[in-house]
């Protein structure tokens, strides 16, 4: 039971992670669409700065579940939050040095995509 607990979480966050990969792709393609090459690129690495942690903490906060498992369930919580804001901070320091952006599409991407994910209990219904 516990398993299917932890596939079921597993899903609807990735289908979180899903959603915000689509709004961060479409958002780059109207970058590209309207100002170029380089607004392009730099909406699309501001919304994989926000997409890729997304499905780290997703893969490891729903390693385990259940009640036997509870401070596991905790453990992992922690960790996969603690990884995602060190995987953020790592990609904007790497973004910001090996990359030419235009910070105005960087930030709006990925302020869109948190959006998103600030969001989630509006289009996500549990029954």
């Amino acid at each position: 039971m516990s398993k299917v607990l932890a596939r079921r979480g597993r899903w609807s966050a990735y289908k979180l992670v899903l959603i915000q990969a689509a709004l961060a792709g479409s958002v780059s393609v109207f970058f590209f669409a309207m100002w170029g090459a380089q607004y392009g690129v730099s909406a699309l690495a501001g919304g994989a700065i926000a997409v890729l942690p997304n499905f780290v903490f997703a893969t490891l906060a729903f390693s385990h579940t259940g009640a036997s498992s509870a401070a596991k369930v905790v453990k992992t919580f922690y960790w996969g939050e603690a990884v995602k804001m060190l995987l953020t901070i790592a990609m904007f320091s790497l973004v910001f040095i090996n990359i030419e952006v235009g910070f105005m599409p960087l930030f709006v991407c990925y302020t869109l995509t948190l959006v998103v994910h600030w969001t989630a209990p509006l289009y996500f219904k549990q029954s």
